[in-house]
């Protein structure tokens, strides 16, 4: 499968844990530093437009949008689901950055994010091998500079024969293991 195929792939899976957020688990912690379910969903709307715009290779300040979150998770997917939106350079806000590197963000806030709150709201989640593959690659990409920038924690020790979705948990700072 092709890259732009992936991401959209992904969504429904997202979608599923969007869906059952209850009002009653908007203060529910989530394995995601210091954001409970609200904080996450919040970070989720913020910086949706800005990686909605950049696969259009159009600037787009965080928050410009104001939609519900299964309409900017929607949206997203139909944006980065284009061929052309992987292709070439974009930018996000005044940095420009190669367009593939910001798909490969936008396709981890949905495992990753997808993760923390199915843990939170103690849901089941899984995505398909190949969304997970590219996944593992995209984090592994940019670990080191995630890391420096607070976004990825210190890499998680796990067995070598660990489940991929697991290993992808592990490389991005999240302990599979985590419970509210």
């Amino acid at each position: 499968m092709e890259k732009h195929t992936l991401l959209p792939a992904a969504a429904p899976v997202l979608l599923e844990i969007v869906d059952r957020i209850e009002p009653s688990d908007l203060d529910r912690p989530t394995p995601c530093g210091e954001w409970d379910v609200r904080g996450l969903v919040a970070h989720l709307l913020e910086w949706g437009p800005p990686l909605e715009g950049a696969a259009r290779k159009e600037s787009v300040p965080p928050g410009a949008v104001h939609d519900s979150l299964r309409t900017q998770v929607s949206r997203l997917a139909s944006a980065w689901g284009e061929p052309a939106a992987w292709a070439g350079m974009t930018s996000m806000g005044s940095i420009e950055l190669p367009a593939d590197l910001v798909g490969g963000m936008v396709l981890g806030e949905f495992v990753l994010h997808g993760w923390d709150l199915a843990r939170a709201l103690g849901a089941p989640i899984g995505f398909d091998d190949e969304v997970l593959r590219l996944t593992y690659a995209e984090v592994e990409r940019s670990a080191d500079q995630g890391r420096t920038m607070g976004v990825y924690g210190p890499e998680v020790g796990v067995p070598q024969d660990a489940a991929l979705f697991d290993r992808v948990l592990a490389l991005s700072g999240r302990d599979p293991l985590w419970k509210p």
